[in-house]
């Protein structure tokens, strides 16, 4: 085990330690409202680790955003909502959340199906050849597709890429792109590196590229902030980042 890997672990270890001595003898129900994206993998790696050291239990439930906003103004019973900083402030706006905290940051990369020829895209210029050049591009509907289309906006690429863009929806775009459905993807990158049969390019250069800011919001109306916070609480603790890490994500 590296030197690094050692102190990971005993920073996992005394963090757990802590949560555990302060989290009570009362088992608590956690119900958290998230966008999808990556969060399925990466909670789905984090939430086992804190159920287990603090003997809560936590209902993960993956929405849309137009969905949040209508389960939260409907009244639900919801302790914790995770989304991209603009679907959260929103909800501040709005009054729902009482009380928000960055947790993980996420950058956008461009991957193509496995083996292809990889495009240059180390400056915006080589970036904008890159996307006049391919076939198809396929990108989603969350974040990073969202940003994506005001990028070639942005590039002046609105009308060049009209007919070949690739909208994916239901699963990762680098599944689209693993199945031929188009030349090269774009997508934040902890969605792209489970997939098989793709290579990943690199991230979107200089500033060109969009820093996803994922923050957790608990709600004006929850029915358990207090163990809501514990979860927030162990999600920006070193102890998280070094899994973060591993699923492509970075700490706030």
């Amino acid at each position: 085990m590296s030197t690094w890997s050692r102190i990971a672990a005993w920073a996992m270890a005394v963090f757990l330690g802590a949560l555990v001595a302060g989290s009570g003898a009362m088992a608590r129900e956690i119900t958290v409202l998230s966008t999808a994206g990556p969060m399925p993998v990466v909670m789905g790696a984090l939430i086992p680790i804190f159920e287990r050291a603090s003997g809560n239990k936590v209902v993960m439930k993956f929405e849309s955003v137009p969905q949040i906003y209508d389960q939260l103004r409907q009244g639900a019973s919801i302790d914790l909502v995770i989304a991209d900083e603009d679907v959260i402030g929103e909800l501040v706006k709005r009054g729902d959340i009482a009380d928000n905290s960055k947790i993980m940051l996420s950058r956008v990369d461009i991957v193509v199906r496995a083996g292809a020829p990889k495009p240059d895209i180390r400056t915006a210029d080589a970036l904008k050849a890159a996307l006049i050049a391919a076939k198809s591009v396929a990108y989603s509907q969350d974040a990073s597709g969202r940003y994506f289309v005001s990028m070639i906006s942005r590039l002046k690429l609105a009308n060049t890429m009209g007919s070949k863009s690739v909208i994916v929806r239901d699963k990762p775009v680098a599944a689209a792109v693993a199945a031929g459905e188009a030349e090269i993807g774009v997508q934040q990158v902890a969605e792209l590196l489970p997939v098989p049969g793709v290579d990943i390019v690199g991230p979107l250069p200089g500033d060109m590229q969009k820093i996803i800011v994922y923050v957790a919001g608990v709600p004006a109306e929850g029915s358990d902030s207090e163990s809501a916070k514990a979860l927030v609480k162990f999600l920006t603790s070193a102890a998280a980042a070094t899994v973060l890490k591993q699923k492509g994500m970075d700490p706030s």
